[in-house]
């Protein structure tokens, strides 16, 4: 209907499909978050197609004993009971074309359904209020401490959210494990964190990269809580004196998971344990909204799709470099491309990508794998990280024999990996030749847009921290206040920080001359290149970053 009514080209909907596969989500999630459609247009069009009214959640009151229908099937299928007559069923739902969503819930609840339209936001906020996580995990804590804990040693394969449900009402520590695991994907956290000390066990949030203290249970819990996470992670849980790691896999619906990296290590009190949270919905793959902008944005589109050389994103841990190459290895991925991926660990799976997790516990290093790769007829090379000489001479090389190289190098801004790569032993002329683009990078928090207000900063503070006198007078930073939206933090979401430089003329020049990092930045300033303190000035300036977040992840230049 969308294509016979020119609403969308064969084009965008080639693509929208291929991104609801990769990411689990339906077609309108896909439509709206592409911004093909904006939530009200793509409501007016779903009523209108299928002759169904519309319906305002906001508006209304939902009737909570209008089904018994459990959550996690409600959120399965984006549907919302709202009022029941005899063996009627007023029902919400995002899309009304999903048959089978609408059969298993009139199966379920012996209903005839009549259906309404509504916007998947409002629909979730709904589900949301719905539920009880919090209740229940207080009422587990409160159940725990009053009871002794034996763990039992099972073997169990992929958990789903249908036996987490199940399980919710079984033993104390089940159910505890459980409803950490649900509320930290609730809360978008990127991390958990479980810590044992002498008296204290606490378990920690990462949420916009920030560590937030969510609860601390009785100490007398932890080996059981460690033992519980090791059985759903297939480790060894006689095991307490060496490292382990592993995966936990939730599946959350029919098409979406949300995968757990778990690493546990020994501590002087007990066993830590890590858990990061991959979820491939949250992977965001376009550019654009990345935070690159303007000619940055120009440069490394131009970079990428240049047929060889070498583009480096670099940056200190967790600050995104990864999501940067793989939104890079998303637009090049071609059926007419051979790509070839070498990872320490493949956090997320694409279809059309052959992506290698290196193993160097059996010899399959990075080296090795990218040996083996230039027999494989590549394309396009990724590699995870360059570690060390043997791994950055391979990949100048295949950058210079006509392959497009995308890696990752831990620096701390762009024109100290040129000298980097040199004193890791890389002759400079090899450097200067191969090198197409640099690219550094950090993660700042953005102001949640629900409390933000402005805020008055001295004017030495500004001059302080770097911004330009010219400016001084138009120069008004904001700050959230804080509110029920982001948790009383003042922030929501997280945006990208970038310096971008192209390889220009000049810079290879001061490269073949064997000039320091800051000859070379001086030149990349002149050239039109921002810092990473330009660049997180211009997003206070603009509004969507505080002054305090520039500070804190951006050095003075």
């Amino acid at each position: 209907m969308l294509l016979r009514q020119q609403r969308i080209s064969r084009e965008q909907l080639d693509q929208v499909l291929r991104e609801a596969k990769l990411h689990g989500d339906s077609l309108t999630t896909q439509l709206v978050r592409q911004q093909i459609f904006t939530e009200p247009e793509l409501v007016t069009f779903l009523t209108a197609s299928f002759g169904c009214p519309s319906i305002d959640l906001e508006q209304i009151k939902i009737d909570p004993d209008a089904s018994k229908i459990p959550l996690n099937v409600l959120r399965k299928n984006l549907a919302l009971p709202l009022k029941r007559k005899a063996n009627k069923l007023q029902l919400a739902v995002v899309d009304p074309y999903d048959i089978n969503s609408l059969d298993e819930i009139a199966f379920i609840s012996g209903c005839k359904i009549e259906l309404f339209v509504a916007s998947e936001s409002q629909l979730n906020r709904k589900l949301d209020e719905l539920s009880d996580n919090d209740e229940q995990l207080q009422q587990v804590m409160a159940d725990l401490g009053a009871m002794d804990v034996e763990v039992v040693d099972t073997s169990e394969k992929d958990i789903d959210e249908y036996s987490l449900s199940a399980e919710i009402e079984a033993a104390p520590i089940v159910r505890l494990v459980n409803l950490i695991l649900m509320d930290a994907i609730k809360r978008g956290a990127s991390d958990i964190h479980l810590e044992p000390y002498e008296k204290v066990l606490r378990v920690r949030y990462r949420v916009d990269g920030v560590l937030h203290e969510i609860m601390r249970p009785s100490l007398g819990m932890r080996e059981a809580i460690v033992s519980r996470l090791k059985i759903l992670a297939r480790l060894d849980i006689s095991e307490r004196r060496l490292p382990q790691d592993g995966r936990i896999k939730l599946r959350l619906s029919r098409a979406k998971t949300v995968d757990f990296r778990v690493s546990v290590l020994p501590t002087l009190f007990g066993e830590k344990v890590v858990m990061r949270l991959l979820d491939p919905s949250s992977l965001q793959l376009d550019m654009s909204k990345l935070g690159y902008a303007g000619k940055a944005l120009t440069w490394l589109q131009e970079a990428i799709h240049r047929p060889y050389g070498m583009v480096l994103v670099t940056g200190p841990t967790g600050s995104g470099k990864t999501v940067s190459l793989y939104s890079a290895v998303s637009e090049l991925n071609q059926p007419g491309v051979n790509i070839c991926t070498a990872e320490d660990p493949v956090e997320f799976n694409f279809m059309g990508i052959n992506q290698v997790n290196v193993n160097t516990d059996i010899g399959l290093d990075f080296p090795a794998v990218l040996r083996s790769f230039m027999r494989q007829d590549p394309d396009i090379i990724l590699v995870g990280e360059i570690r060390d000489y043997e791994t950055a001479a391979i990949g100048i090389k295949a950058a210079l024999t006509g392959h497009l190289v995308l890696a990752t190098l831990h620096t701390n801004d762009a024109p100290s990996t040129m000298t980097r790569l040199i004193n890791m032993g890389i002759e400079p002329f090899l450097v200067g030749s191969a090198i197409n683009l640099v690219s550094a990078q950090r993660l700042a928090r953005r102001i949640c847009p629900d409390c933000k207000t402005s805020k008055q900063i001295p004017v030495a503070a500004l001059l302080d921290a770097g911004v330009p006198e010219s400016e001084l007078a138009g120069f008004r930073p904001m700050c959230g206040s804080g509110c029920q939206s982001c948790n009383g933090t003042g922030y929501k979401g997280r945006t990208g920080i970038y310096q971008v430089m192209p390889v220009f003329d000049e810079i290879r020049e001061a490269v073949y001359a064997g000039e320091n990092s800051d000859r070379i930045n001086a030149i990349a300033i002149r050239q039109g290149v921002k810092t990473l303190r330009m660049e997180a000035l211009e997003k206070v300036k603009s509004g969507e970053i505080s002054l305090a977040e520039c500070l804190r992840v951006t050095v003075p230049d």
